[in-house]
C-alpha cells in the first residue's frame, strides 16, 4: 500500500483550506479591476482573461494579515510575470523551491519517524511515538502567505477547476499542465496547526494499526485443537487475509483456517476481540465461543473497547476542523473525490456498481462453486484459484522467498534482476534500483516516494528472522512497483509539477502489474493452463475491493450525516452499513445474509477514503495490461510502461487517454471475461 503522495499532493493538504479569517469585502471589484489594469498597462499583450483569473484568486485569499487594500495593489502590479521567459523563470525558481522543501521536510520525517516504522532500529520509546506524528511541513504554506510568495504562485499560475483542465487541457501543452499543476499548491490555505494537528492524529492510528497482530498458534478449536503449530504473527487484516488465500492450496487444515481466521475478523469488526490477545501470546482463544484461557484455565477476558472505531472518529474530528476552513468544499468526501481523486463520487459509485451487480460476477461466483466443490463463504471473496501459484505449496514459496531473501538487503540488491527480467535494459534497470532502498518495516508493507532528486524511494516489507516469506514477497514485489512508478514519474518526468501520478489508483496499477507477475519473478512460467485466468482473477479482486470501498465511502457519508457520534455508535453503523453492501451485492453470490466482512479493511481505520483508490488501480491496471499485452518483447513491454508513466500528473481522464486511448471504464474486463467464460 502506498500512503504517500509527492509534492503537490502534499502542498495541496498542506494549503487544502480557504482561511476563515479572510474578510469577503475586503478587495473589492474596483481594487480587483485596478490590479488588472496595473498589470495591462505594464504588458498590453499580456492575456487580459488569465491576468485577470490570477488576480481574482489573489483577491480571494487576501487576508487583513496580509495588508490593506493598496498593499493588494501594489503586489499584483508589481509581481506580474508579463514575458514568456518570465514567467518560464519564475516556474523554475517557484518548482524548485518547492522540491528542495519537499524533500528536506520528508528527508527530516523519515529520520524521525525510523524507530515506530522500521524493526532494524530498536525498540520505540514513548516519545518516538510523539515525534512520529510531527510534520515539518506543516505551517509551509502557512509561511509562504506570509511572504507572499504564495500570492505571486496564484498570481501567475492561477487554478483551473476539474472541469477545466478536462476540457481545456485537452489541447494543453506539457508546459501548460506544469504551469496548471503550480496553480494547484497554493490555491487555497488554512492554519499550520489545524495540518498538523490531523498528522498527529494519523499518527497515532498508524501506530494502532501497526501493533494489530493476531498469533495464529494461540487460537484453538472447540476442541481444544491448534491449526496453526508454528509460531505466526499475522497483522490484521493484510495478513488474515492473504492467510485466507494461502490456503486455496492443498494444504493440511486448509478449509478449517480460512473458517477460523473468518471468525476472527467478525470479532474484530464487532469489536468482540478480547483485548488481551491482540498483539499478545500469552493466552489461548478460541474464536467460535470467544473464550480465553490461561494456563489451560478459562479466564474473563474483557472486550477491546470500540478502539477501532474510536480511531476513526478521532481521524473525523482532526478532519472536521480542516472543514471549517474550507467554505468550497466543507467535508473530506469532496475533498477526496473532485480533488485528490480527480472523479465525483457520484461517477466512481455507478463504475464500482456496474461491475459488481454484472451477470459476469455472478457466473464468476458459480464457476468458483464447481471447483471447490461446495457452497461459497463470505471469505471466498478472498478465492486465489485463478492464479498458477494456487497449485503450488505456499511452503515450498515460502522456502525459495525464504533462500533468496533473508535480509531486506538481499531484496534489494535483486531488484536491478527482476527489473532485466521484466524487460528493461541494463542501464534503465540500474538507474531505477539506485534509486530505491528496501527496508524492514514494523507495520505492514508501504511504499514512500522520493518527493524531490535527492532522496531515494523507500520499499518498506515485513521480514522475520528466517527471511522473507512469500507473504511478504507478494507484498514486497507489489510495493516495488510502487517504487519503480515513483522514480520514473520523477526522474523520467519533464517539468517537476508534473511528478507523480493522476491519483492514488494509478500508483496502484502500477503495483498491480508488478504483483500480479511475481511467480514470473521467481522463476515460474507464466504460459501454463491457469494463466489464460488472469481477467477472472482481476475481475474477482475488483468484486472485492469495490464493495470495501463502497462501505468505505457510505461510512464517510454517515459520518457527516452524524457529526457527533460515539465510537459504538459508529461501529453499530458500520456494521449496518456493510450488511446492507453484503445483502445486496454479495449475499445473492456468496451467502450469508448480513456478513459484515467487508468492513474488515485497517484501511478504513486508519487511511481515511483511501480505498476507492484500489478498485481505481484495478480497472487502470486492466486497462494497461490489455495494452501491453500488445506489446512483442519484454523490452517493448518496458519501454510501454516507461512512456505511459512519463506522463505524471495529468487527471485521469487525460492520463488514461494518453496511455491507452481511451477513458477508463470496466468494459475491457466485463467483455475478456464473458470471452474467459465460455471456455469453462
Amino acid at each position: 500500500m502506498k500512503r504517500f503522495l509527492i509534492l503537490l499532493g502534499i502542498a495541496s493538504l498542506l494549503s487544502a483550506c480557504q482561511t476563515k479569517q479572510n474578510t469577503q469585502n475586503m478587495i473589492t471589484s474596483s481594487d480587483i479591476q485596478a490590479g488588472v489594469n496595473a498589470i495591462l498597462t505594464a504588458y498590453p499583450d499580456a492575456d487580459a482573461a488569465l491576468v485577470e483569473r490570477g488576480v481574482k484568486q489573489v483577491a480571494q485569499l487576501w487576508t487583513e494579515n496580509d495588508g490593506s487594500k493598496d498593499d493588494f495593489i501594489e503586489l499584483v502590479s508589481t509581481s506580474y510575470a508579463g514575458t514568456e521567459a518570465d514567467k518560464l523563470l519564475l516556474y523554475y525558481r517557484l518548482a524548485y523551491i518547492l522540491e528542495q522543501c519537499s524533500q528536506s521536510a520528508d528527508m527530516l520525517n523519515n529520520t524521525l519517524q525510523d524507530p515506530t516504522t522500521l524493526v532494524d532500529k530498536g525498540e520505540p520509546i514513548s516519545v518516538d511515538w510523539i515525534i512520529s506524528g510531527y510534520d515539518p511541513m506543516a505551517h509551509f504554506a502557512e509561511d509562504m502567505f506570509a511572504n507572499k510568495l504564495a500570492h505571486i504562485c496564484i498570481l501567475n499560475f492561477p487554478h483551473y477547476s476539474l472541469h477545466e483542465k478536462n476540457t481545456m487541457g485537452t489541447q494543453w501543452t506539457r508546459q501548460e499542465w506544469a504551469y496548471a499543476r503550480l496553480g494547484d499548491a497554493f490555491h487555497t490555505r488554512m492554519p499550520g496547526d489545524v495540518t498538523s494537528a490531523y498528522s498527529q492524529t494519523l499518527s497515532q492510528t498508524e501506530n494502532y494499526i501497526a501493533g494489530y497482530n493476531i498469533m495464529m498458534h494461540t487460537l484453538r478449536t472447540e476442541t481444544g485443537e491448534a491449526l496453526w503449530s508454528e509460531p505466526m504473527a499475522l497483522l490484521s487484516h493484510w495478513n488474515l487475509r492473504d492467510e485466507i488465500k494461502s490456503n486455496y492450496a492443498a494444504t493440511p487444515n486448509a478449509h478449517d483456517k480460512q473458517e477460523m481466521i473468518y471468525q476472527v475478523m467478525l470479532r474484530i469488526i464487532r469489536q468482540e476481540i478480547p483485548a488481551c490477545i491482540i498483539n499478545c501470546e500469552d493466552y489461548t482463544w478460541s474464536p467460535y465461543s470467544n473464550t480465553v484461557s490461561q494456563a489451560d484455565k478459562v479466564i474473563n477476558a474483557e472486550r477491546e473497547s470500540d478502539t477501532r472505531y474510536q480511531q476513526i472518529i478521532n481521524i473525523f474530528h482532526a478532519l472536521q476542523r480542516i472543514d471549517q476552513y474550507r467554505t468550497d468544499a466543507p467535508s473530506h468526501l469532496l475533498r477526496t473525490f473532485n480533488e485528490d481523486l480527480e472523479i465525483p463520487i457520484e461517477e466512481l459509485e455507478a463504475l464500482f456498481i456496474t461491475l459488481i451487480e454484472s451477470d459476469e460476477i455472478k457466473q464468476v461466483g458459480q464457476l468458483i462453486r464447481e471447483r471447490l466443490g461446495r457452497e461459497l463463504r463470505p471469505y471466498d471473496i478472498w478465492y486465489d484459484g485463478f492464479k498458477s501459484r494456487s497449485s503450488i505449496s505456499e511452503d515450498i514459496l515460502t522456502a525459495q522467498t525464504q533462500q533468496r531473501y533473508p535480509t531486506a538487503k538481499d531484496f534489494e540488491k535483486d531488484m536491478n534482476r527482476m527489473l532485466m527480467d521484466l524487460g528493461f535494459i541494463p542501464e534503465k534497470a540500474n538507474e531505477i534500483a539506485s534509486h530505491i532502498v528496501v527496508e524492514p518495516a514494523r507495520g505492514s508493507g508501504h511504499a514512500r516516494p522520493c518527493v524531490g532528486r535527492q532522496q531515494p524511494a523507500r520499499l518498506r516489507t515485513r521480514i522475520s528472522n528466517k527471511g522473507m516469506d512469500y507473504k511478504g514477497y507478494n507484498i514486497a514485489v507489489h510495493e516495488f512497483g510502487h517504487n519503480v512508478e515513483e522514480v520514473i514519474s520523477l526522474y523520467d518526468i519533464d517539468y517537476y509539477t508534473l511528478a507523480g501520478i493522476p491519483n492514488t489508483g494509478f500508483t496502484e496499477a502500477s503495483a498491480f502489474l508488478f504483483q500480479q507477475r511475481d511467480m514470473k519473478l521467481l522463476g515460474y512460467d507464466s504460459a501454463g493452463a491457469e494463466a489464460n485466468n488472469t481477467s477472472l482473477d482481476m475481475i474477482w479482486g475488483m468484486y472485492e475491493i469495490m464493495g470495501v470501498s463502497l462501505v468505505d465511502m457510505r461510512m464517510w457519508q454517515w459520518l457527516y450525516q452524524h457529526p457527533q457520534a460515539t465510537a459504538a455508535q459508529l461501529r453499530d453503523a458500520v456494521i449496518k452499513i456493510a450488511a446492507e453492501v453484503w445483502n445486496q451485492y454479495y449475499e445473492p453470490v456468496l451467502g450469508e445474509k448480513d456478513s459484515p466482512l467487508l468492513a474488515i479493511y485497517s484501511h478504513m481505520v486508519g487511511y481515511a477514503l483511501y480505498l476507492p483508490g484500489y478498485p481505481i488501480g484495478q480497472i487502470v491496471q486492466y486497462q494497461l495490461e490489455e495494452h501491453l499485452a500488445k506489446c512483442p518483447t519484454p523490452e517493448a513491454f518496458a519501454k510501454a510502461y516507461t512512456r505511459i508513466y512519463q506522463q505524471g500528473r495529468l487527471t485521469p481522464d487525460a492520463w488514461m487517454r494518453g496511455a491507452v486511448g481511451s477513458p477508463m471504464s470496466v468494459q475491457p474486463i466485463l467483455k475478456a471475461v464473458r470471452e474467459q467464460l465460455q471456455k469453462h
